[in-house]
């Protein structure tokens, strides 16, 4: 017989089990209301005897309860009840308790470590993760099917960001900043006109940014070609000014000397407003907005020039950093920088390869900008060349009523991501096993993306106007919902993954490099986006497959894994899975190569990814690292480079930070030995969680290795 639990699953009938628990109930009371181990045994029987291939967890107590009544062992059959009533409360209680005391002490070590771009001891930032607690206990408790909680909690999948599901927001999205510069929009009941000016622009995006940032709990991107025509809007007015101002004092040379003068200074001034105003201003989730600039040179734009200066200096200040309290520039955390290739700028003589070569100069030193390829962005994508979405998550093309592809004023709905690795080791290298397992996950996943999605619908426009009202996704009416803008693919649900390599390594014995290994992740990867293409045709919902860059992932899937199934080589004893698809930081590989074969997984993965290699501090040689972004163009669709330099913010030290006699990490030139104030790259293996220092194996400490 099986036996229907409450969440929805069947398992094996267990007679032990009900014997127990009618045990625990006799201990409770006195002798003389006990029952005997005769009727205990009666009464098993007696469910047993009906016959069943299937009973209901429910029913089972309800009979238990009955043949209690009807031995006239009323105190015990009481008694039941209020044992199961109590397992009842036990699976419902609050659980936040110790963990919001925790934050509040400092000592909540998930919570704290879960975002890097969070200060968890700041009393703004607490505020956000004492409401994400909160969020996370009611989704776990009400608001999700138990089988997904459970789900969740065993590891078999991740339901991102729980600690905002309790809300009608969504994940990430693409500004329509052009909509909003060029025909204004509404901040906290203000209207805001077109600007007239480049600065005056610079400084409306920021507020949108903020105000974007503070409706939403994933990443934003903002296309900087909308502040192109801004940038020849200020060049015009200085240009007549002057021109009137000056005519027949000074030859027209002159004046234009001075307008360009005047426009360099406006659009310094511009590009360091945004610069300074995103790693400044707080959003009401505790943190600086998470925002991309897409550094886009589009040759049909009209105004590819002005844009060509934006982009210039956006990666001159980038270069030169943002000034810590010590006053040492150092490498801000935001705005990320996207920065596109394409036929006139990708270092083969193209007239814009000067402003590649300053990219290059400046991911050498503060490692943005990542690279898109719009070449091959272009076969991926019918065409089109965009940003990804702040979270690095992409959409699938979408054309509006006049058949035009829109790519801004769109979003995700939601992530949630797949345990491969827990997949095999369970099946133990039965590939039967493994498909029919993979096949339940699948559909236990489907369910949890169609519970956000469920969680959206009917969603009322006054919730965020930015978003909805004023023009950031839409421009609906108030009080309309926004239910059109979940349907028909306009908007995404991703699927994510975790671990590619180890789950080959469990099913095959080799990595998914070697030609074996290959070919059983190519399978996996293509059965993923079957699945997820299949789930976009029976709903009509946008489903894509996203190479999820959750770093944090990997080790809360890898952990539960250890706890669970023990130690494996290779597998469990890391510490850590291999994020999605890629090549564990552990093979010999060269960066060339390790480009090249994880590109044929971004054309299947193509709700989103990302590929890195680490290189070595290249600021001496940026003509290797020019090699690498031509190759880059030729070659893959989406990449960055992690450079291995360490770094203190203190005193500006650009060396190996070193392990003291104490096992601290400490910087040679200051000793300054604050974590925070410092970046030290992966050593050996590129474990990236807690390192344990062995001295003569009787020592150990714990020391955070940071990396950004």
């Amino acid at each position: 017989m099986k036996v229907i639990k409450r969440d929805g699953r069947e398992v094996n009938y267990d007679r032990n089990k009900i014997i127990v628990a009618i045990q625990k109930a006799n201990d409770e009371v006195d002798p003389i209301d006990q029952i005997s181990e005769d009727k205990i045994e009666s009464i098993v029987a007696s469910i047993e005897n009906r016959g069943y291939e299937t009973m209901h967890v429910e029913a089972i107590q309800d009979i238990i309860e009955q043949k209690l009544m009807a031995e006239k062992k009323f105190t015990l059959a009481k008694t039941y009840i209020i044992y199961r009533y109590t397992r009842e409360l036990v699976r419902k209680a609050n659980t936040t308790d110790d963990s919001i005391m925790s934050l509040i002490k400092n000592s909540n070590k998930d919570v704290m470590e879960e975002n890097s771009n969070k200060n968890a001891t700041i009393a703004s930032t607490q505020r956000d993760l004492i409401a994400g607690e909160v969020s996370k206990d009611l989704t776990k408790r009400l608001l999700l099917p138990e089988k997904i909680s459970k789900a969740h909690e065993e590891g078999i999948l991740h339901f991102h960001d729980a600690d905002y599901f309790l809300q009608s927001i969504f994940n990430c999205c693409l500004i329509n900043i052009g909509d909003m510069l060029d025909n204004g929009t509404v901040m906290n009941g203000k209207l805001i006109e077109t600007p007239k000016s480049f600065q005056v622009a610079c400084n409306v995006t920021t507020q949108i940014i903020s105000s974007v940032a503070s409706s939403q709990y994933g990443g934003q991107s903002v296309d900087i070609k909308h502040l192109g025509k801004y940038l020849r809007k200020t060049k015009e007015k200085y240009s007549a000014h002057y021109h009137e101002e000056l005519d027949g004092k000074v030859s027209d040379e002159v004046i234009d000397q001075i307008v360009q003068d005047r426009l360099y200074d406006e659009l310094k001034s511009g590009v360091q407003t945004i610069q300074y105003q995103i790693n400044t201003l707080m959003t009401t989730n505790g943190q600086s907005p998470f925002v991309t600039l897409f550094l886009n040179l589009d040759k049909d734009d009209e105004y590819i020039e002005e844009n060509a200066m934006i982009i210039e200096e956006i990666l001159r200040q980038r270069l030169q950093g943002i000034k810590n309290e010590q006053g040492v520039y150092v490498t801000p955390a935001f705005p990320k920088l996207i920065y596109v290739l394409d036929e006139h700028n990708c270092l083969k003589g193209g007239k814009y390869d000067y402003i590649t070569k300053l990219a290059v100069k400046c991911s050498a030193k503060r490692m943005y900008p990542d690279y898109i390829s719009a070449k091959k962005m272009r076969e991926n994508y019918e065409g089109n060349v965009f940003s990804c979405m702040g979270c690095r998550s992409f959409l699938s093309p979408w054309k509006d009523e006049n058949g035009n592809y829109k790519w801004e004023g769109r979003f995700n709905q939601g992530v949630v991501s797949l345990n491969l690795p827990q997949i095999g080791i369970i099946a133990a290298g039965d590939e039967e096993a493994f498909w029919q397992l993979l096949e339940e996950r699948l559909a236990l996943c489907f369910e949890a993306l169609m519970c956000r999605h469920r969680a959206l619908e009917g969603t009322l426009s006054d919730v965020s106007p930015i978003h909805w009202q004023y023009g950031a996704i839409a421009r609906l009416k108030k009080g309309e919902t926004i239910d059109k803008l979940l349907h028909d693919g306009y908007s995404t649900l991703s699927l994510g993954y975790i671990g590619l390599y180890e789950v080959t390594k469990l099913m095959t014995g080799v990595s998914h490099t070697d030609p074996k290994g290959t070919e059983f992740a190519l399978k996996v990867m293509n059965r993923l986006r079957e699945a997820t293409d299949t789930w976009k045709r029976t709903t009509g919902l946008g489903f894509g497959l996203y190479g999820t860059p959750a770093e944090s992932l990997c080790y809360r899937f890898a952990e539960i894994d250890k706890k669970k199934f023990g130690s494996i080589p290779d597998i469990t004893d890391k510490g850590y899975y291999t994020n999605s698809y890629h090549v564990d930081v552990r093979e010999k590989i060269d960066a060339f190569s390790k480009f090249t074969f994880e590109s044929q997984f971004q054309t299947i993965s193509s709700g989103g990814a990302i590929s890195y290699v680490e290189i070595p501090n290249m600021r001496h040689n940026l003509e290797a690292l020019e090699e690498l972004v031509k190759f880059i163009y030729d070659n893959i669709q989406y990449a960055e480079f992690n450079t291995k330099s360490d770094y203190c913010h203190v005193c500006g030290y650009d060396g190996e930070i070193i392990i003291n006699d104490n096992l601290e990490w400490e910087c040679p030139q200051c000793h300054n030995k604050d974590h925070s104030k410092m970046n030290v790259t992966r050593r050996t293996c590129g474990y990236l969680g807690e390192n344990f220092w062995n001295v003569g194996k009787t020592k150990e400490i714990n020391s955070r290795v940071l990396h950004i």
